[in-house]
């Protein structure tokens, strides 16, 4: 794909998912507890890819979806993702102080507010899905698979792994099986959520999935390289901190080199992973572009 039209759409699609946002924050102003909505505002606004929400609306349109019905799906998927941020910065989970380039919630508003923020982002994600202008057994369908991997099976599960394995040197399938909860699921979620907008097929739904768990995978094996070598302003957050938090990360086991082959062994089973899907130049360009990405 060409990188104008790639981009183009990338913008066009992060836009419209950043004005719906900006359009379920102003429902939530409240005078009363400003604070919470104020910090859900914080964090649901603070930048970052939007690469969830985004993966949603392509994989509604080349199922033949309403993209436009699908945005409070995508949203959902992203208020889900931003809460889950927020966790994981506080003291008792990972203790980071800084996510996208800014303080992290509860350096802002506190542990306990940020906490409440989270989970009211969750809440909302959820109320967010079940009111879009969707088939109801669509939109349920969206609902479950974002429940699924929030849950102890996703990213609940991810993280408990990730507390209990702090400071142990992992294997790598120990390691693998992190990062399959903590990050592909979410992702591989936005995926399937995308086909099911659209009303999509079996056989969509495991092309979806096939290109998601790959995505996913590469996706945090780049992470695990930036957290070496990547710039802080541009990563957005601490470079050294999982080193200096006791994890074991793909490149303590491959090393940088090791770990770009596996991106690009995962990046070419996503691309095969669509197989006879339509009009995926957008995803596969997608792809690509995560091999080499520096935030």
């Amino acid at each position: 794909m060409d990188e104008k039209l790639f981009s183009a759409r990338m913008a066009e699609y992060k836009s419209a998912v950043d004005k719906y946002l900006d359009a379920c924050l102003e429902e939530t102003q409240c005078a009363s507890y400003h604070k919470l909505t104020d910090s859900m505002h914080y964090s649901l606004t603070a930048g970052g890819k939007r690469l969830r929400a985004i993966l949603v609306l392509e994989f509604c349109r080349i199922c033949g979806g309403d993209v436009e019905k699908a945005l409070p799906v995508a949203c959902g998927v992203e208020m889900l993702h931003t809460y889950s941020l927020i966790h994981d910065d506080l003291p008792v989970m990972d203790n980071d102080d800084l996510r996208r380039g800014k303080p992290s919630n509860h350096k802002v508003f506190g542990e306990c507010t940020a906490t409440l923020a989270g989970d009211a982002l969750q809440a909302l994600a959820f109320e967010t899905i079940l009111k879009a202008d969707l088939p109801a057994l669509r939109a349920l369908k969206c609902a479950q698979i974002l429940a699924n991997a929030a849950g102890h099976e996703g990213i609940c599960g991810g993280q408990q792994l990730d507390l209990e394995w702090e400071g142990k040197i992992l294997s790598a399938p120990e390691l693998e099986e992190i990062y399959l909860r903590k990050t592909s699921a979410l992702i591989r979620a936005a995926c399937l959520m995308g086909v099911a907008a659209a009303g999509g097929t079996k056989e969509q739904e495991e092309a979806a999935a096939g290109y998601a768990d790959n995505f996913g995978f590469a996706f945090q094996l780049r992470d695990d390289m930036l957290d070496v070598i990547g710039d802080e302003k541009t990563f957005g957050k601490p470079i050294g901190s999982d080193r200096e938090e006791g994890k074991t990360t793909f490149v303590d086991i491959l090393g940088l080199n090791g770990c770009q082959r596996v991106i690009e062994a995962h990046s070419e089973s996503a691309v095969e992973a669509l197989g006879d899907m339509e009009d995926t130049d957008f995803l596969i360009h997608l792809v690509r572009v995560l091999e080499k990405r520096k935030q």
